[in-house]
C-alpha cells in the first residue's frame, strides 16, 4: 500500500437513529469513488437543528451508528465532532482530518437539499480547499443546484462528483414516530439498532419529530 494515496468519505449527519438509507449512500460512494472508507461522522450539537425539536444524546447517537455500521466493510463511525465538543462545524472536521491523515484525499458527502444550502455553512468557501464535493442526487430528479457563490473550484465542477442512488422512502422522522407507535417499518432500521433503540428506551412516546 506504500506510496497510494488514502481516499476517505465523509457522510455527517445527527443520525437519530442511522437508517438503511445512511448506510446505502456510504456504500455507494465508496464503490463508486474507489474509497478507501466512508467515515459517518456523527454530530455532537448540529446547529442546523438548534432549538427544531429534542436530540438523543451524542452517546445514544454514536452508539447506534456504530451498531449500524458493525460488519460492514469500508464503513465507520466517527466520533470527531463528539470528542471535539460544542457546536459541529464541518470545516472544523475537515481541517482535523487533513490534518490526521496528511496526503490523504476528502470526499464531503451530502444529499442535494444540504447542497442547495451549503453557502449557509460556517466559512463554506474555505471546505473546497480540503475536500471534494459529493452530491447525492435521487435518481430521476434535477441536479440544477444555485452554484453562483461556491468556491472556484466546485463551481466550475472540476471538485464535484454526483452520484445517483434510487430513492428510498425512509426518513429518521418516520421511525422515530414508528418506534413511539410500536409500527416501525420493516427492514429500513438494522435489528441491531432496534434492539439498542428498545434496550434504551430511546423515542418512547417523546415528541422526536
Amino acid at each position: 500500500m506504500s506510496g497510494l494515496v488514502t481516499r476517505i468519505g465523509l457522510l455527517g449527519g445527527t443520525f437519530d437513529p442511522p437508517h438503511i438509507g445512511h448506510i446505502r449512500i456510504a456504500q455507494e460512494a465508496r464503490s463508486a469513488l474507489g474509497l478507501d472508507e466512508v467515515l459517518l461522522v456523527v454530530a455532537n450539537q448540529p446547529w442546523q437543528k438548534v432549538g427544531s425539536r429534542s436530540i438523543t444524546s451524542a452517546e445514544h447517537r454514536l452508539a447506534m451508528v456504530c451498531a449500524a455500521t458493525e460488519g460492514i466493510e469500508g464503513v465507520h463511525a466517527s466520533s470527531i465532532e463528539i470528542d471535539r465538543g460544542g457546536d459541529s462545524y464541518t470545516i472544523d472536521t475537515l481541517e482535523e482530518l487533513s490534518a490526521r491523515n496528511d496526503g490523504a484525499e476528502l470526499f464531503l458527502i451530502v444529499g442535494a437539499d444540504a447542497a442547495a444550502g451549503l453557502e449557509t455553512w460556517r466559512r463554506f468557501v474555505d471546505l473546497a480547499q480540503y475536500a471534494d464535493l459529493v452530491v447525492v442526487n435521487r435518481s430521476g430528479t434535477s441536479r440544477d443546484i444555485d452554484t453562483s457563490t461556491w468556491p472556484d473550484r466546485w463551481r466550475d465542477g472540476t471538485g464535484v462528483r454526483h452520484l445517483e442512488i434510487e430513492p428510498l422512502q425512509v426518513s429518521s422522522s418516520a421511525l422515530r414516530r414508528g418506534v413511539s407507535t410500536g409500527l416501525v417499518p420493516p427492514g429500513f432500521m438494522s435489528d441491531s439498532v432496534l434492539a439498542y433503540v428498545r434496550e434504551h428506551h430511546l423515542y418512547d412516546g417523546d415528541s422526536h419529530e
